[in-house]
């Protein structure tokens, strides 16, 4: 008996959001590229001589692509689960229990990316998700309140404790930081990795190390001493909102509100860096330092922090809606739907990404070489293996409906084998639309 296929066939794709997703993932391996993925970090501040195209691509990389572009990513994780279950809601089906199953098995991938490196995000992803389905049935302006506590900093009040925080704007010496040192990149670095650098030169070895070690100081890191995993969580939150907005099913045709948009957000998040250098003190608080050693933290402090965190947002959301306003325009559309096939294809890319990250830069590959390179030689290995991504990605979804990942996740999720490759004789196939 031959094997019956079926396929679980999405109706009137949007194909800005999978060019998107692919524009997205362009930042995300740019900035782990910078980041050597997690195995060894290193700053300009540390080396004698930085060539100036180094330093350029360093400050660039602050400006434009740290934190934009993975929240942009998030982002639209948060609006494809919406689209997910708003479709399932539509046809009369309860996909919760389909859907948690569906982030179990996203769980499961994510385990295997954070083998590669810890720097995988997917196992988060999957627990929002989770989130998600309870909070499907809420009315926008109550996942809006949320969204709003989070964004401004709400988080950071509880953990670092209301006793903890102080209204006068003296500041601890061992509070300060260094001028031209990052915190991303120096005590962040250094809580997390020890040395800096994971030796191991077995990947079994690596991998443990990844699943345990790294990543309980990731979680660490990113709920109980700073607000990063709730910012995340606010995104997927956005992205929720946008779906229940319906905006991306207007984008083609309110093209002066996605202008209009474009340029407010440029506004806030200049607005919101300025304000922070303005009202801020002479140097820099390293607020991770001051928590980690249960120092008072200035007020005045966290007001910056929640501003730069904004800013950062805003200007996530200015790249968003430029991106959207350029696709609308047909000369230039032709050019980014080249990234539509790699953004169909984001989950296989980004594990693909983690799994060529960890090859360059781990002890048990090639991590003695490319650990110690530059941002400039790194950036350009980024873009190089991006572009081949982007090639392999338009051939891969002329051959198949889904990407390598995205067919074991979709057959997972159903119990059955879905359509893979397109030559299929449509007659012996099952056509299921979520």
């Amino acid at each position: 008996m031959k094997e019956k296929k079926t396929a679980s066939t999405p109706f009137q794709r949007i194909e800005v959001i999978d060019a998107l997703r692919g524009f997205a993932l362009l930042g995300v391996i740019l900035m782990h590229m910078l980041d050597y993925f997690g195995y060894a970090f290193t700053s300009l501040s540390n080396n004698l001589s930085p060539s100036v195209l180094d330093i350029s691509i360093d400050r660039f990389s602050d400006m434009v692509i740290r934190g934009k572009f993975l929240s942009i990513f998030s982002f639209l994780f948060g609006l494809s689960f919406y689209i997910q279950m708003e479709r399932a809601s539509k046809k009369g089906v309860d996909f919760r229990g389909r859907f948690l199953w569906r982030m179990l098995l996203l769980f499961a991938i994510g385990l295997i990316g954070i083998s590669f490196t810890y720097l995988d995000i997917l196992t988060i992803y999957a627990l929002f998700g989770v989130i998600l389905v309870f909070l499907f049935p809420l009315r926008n302006w109550i996942l809006m309140l949320i969204v709003f506590l989070i964004f401004t900093g709400v988080p950071n009040l509880f953990i670092i404790g209301f006793d903890q925080i102080k209204t006068e704007r003296s500041i601890l010496v061992a509070g300060v930081m260094t001028p031209g040192k990052s915190v991303a990149r120096s005590e962040v670095s250094k809580s997390n990795d020890g040395d800096n650098r994971t030796k191991s030169q077995i990947f079994f070895e690596t991998a443990k190390e990844n699943l345990t070690v790294r990543t309980i100081d990731k979680i660490t890191f990113q709920f109980l001493h700073t607000d990063t995993g709730f910012l995340v969580l606010a995104l997927f939150i956005t992205g929720f909102i946008a779906g229940k907005l319906h905006f991306f099913e207007q984008v083609h045709i309110r093209k002066k509100r996605n202008v209009v948009l474009f340029g407010a957000f440029m506004l806030v998040s200049l607005a919101a860096v300025l304000i922070a250098r303005i009202i801020g003190p002479e140097a820099p608080v390293n607020l991770l330092k001051l928590r980690a050693e249960k120092g008072d933290v200035p007020l005045i402090a966290l007001l910056v922090s929640s501003l730069n965190n904004i800013g950062t947002i805003a200007m996530s959301g200015a790249l968003v809606t430029g991106f959207i306003s350029l696709y609308q325009v047909a000369g230039i559309r032709k050019y980014l739907s080249l990234l539509t096939p790699y953004g169909r294809m984001g989950l296989t890319n980004y594990e693909m990404q983690n799994i060529l990250g960890a090859i360059f830069f781990s002890a048990w590959g090639f991590g003695s070489f490319f650990g110690g390179k530059g941002p400039a030689l790194l950036f350009a290995l980024g873009l190089t293996i991006y572009t081949l991504q982007v090639v392999i990605s338009r051939w891969w979804m002329k051959q198949f409906v889904y990407g390598p990942l995205e067919w074991l996740w979709r057959s997972g999720t159903y119990l059955k084998w879905q359509l893979f490759k397109r030559n299929l004789n449509p007659d012996k196939m099952e056509i299921v639309r979520e």
